[in-house]
C-alpha cells in the first residue's frame, strides 16, 4: 500500500513498524484453518507492516508459496526445521532497531527465548495463536500481548 493508502486508512508513517514472523508449518495446517490475509490483518492492528514473513520448509507446496507472494509475504523457505532461521532473523530484527512491534505467529514454545530478547529490548510483542486449541501459553506469557484468532 502506497504513503496515500495508509494515510486513507488511518496509518502515518509516524505508526509502530510491526514485524510479522509466521512458523508457518507450526501454523499452516488443516486443523487450525488459519488465513494469511487474517494473519496480516491481526498484525496490522498494532501498527504499519515492516516486514511481513512467512517461513516453510522445502516441503511447502508452490501454491502456498505463490499464495503467500501474491498477499504480500516474504517468503523464507529452509531445508529444514524453520525455528532457528525465524528465531535468528526476529532476534536480529530486534538488535537493528527497524521494529517497533514484533508479531510472532505460532504455536512452538522454542520461540518463548526470542520473544523475552525483544521484551528486554523494549520491542512490544505479540503472540498471535492458530485458535484457542493451538494455543501456546508459554509464547501468551513470554509477550506483551496475545491474539488469539478464533476468540
Amino acid at each position: 500500500m502506497d504513503l496515500f493508502g495508509r494515510l486513507f486508512a488511518g496509518e502515518t508513517t509516524d505508526s509502530p513498524r510491526v514485524a510479522l514472523f509466521v512458523d508457518g508449518p507450526n501454523v499452516l495446517r488443516d486443523e487450525f484453518d488459519v488465513d494469511l490475509d487474517d494473519l496480516r490483518a491481526a498484525a496490522r492492528r498494532y501498527g504499519r507492516p515492516a516486514t511481513t514473513r512467512l517461513y516453510v520448509d522445502e516441503h511447502a507446496t508452490p501454491g502456498l508459496i505463490q499464495a503467500a507472494e501474491a498477499r504480500g509475504f516474504d517468503v523464507v523457505v529452509t531445508s529444514g526445521d524453520v525455528d532457528v532461521k525465524l528465531a535468528v532473523d526476529l532476534t536480529r530484527l530486534v538488535a537493528e532497531g527497524t521494529a517497533d512491534v514484533i508479531a510472532l505467529v505460532s504455536r512452538d514454545t522454542d520461540f518463548k527465548p526470542a520473544l523475552e530478547v525483544a521484551n528486554e529490548y523494549g520491542v512490544r510483542t505479540v503472540a498471535i495463536a492458530p485458535g484457542s486449541h493451538g494455543r501456546s501459553d508459554a509464547l501468551r506469557n513470554a509477550a506483551s500481548e496475545h491474539v488469539t484468532l478464533d476468540e
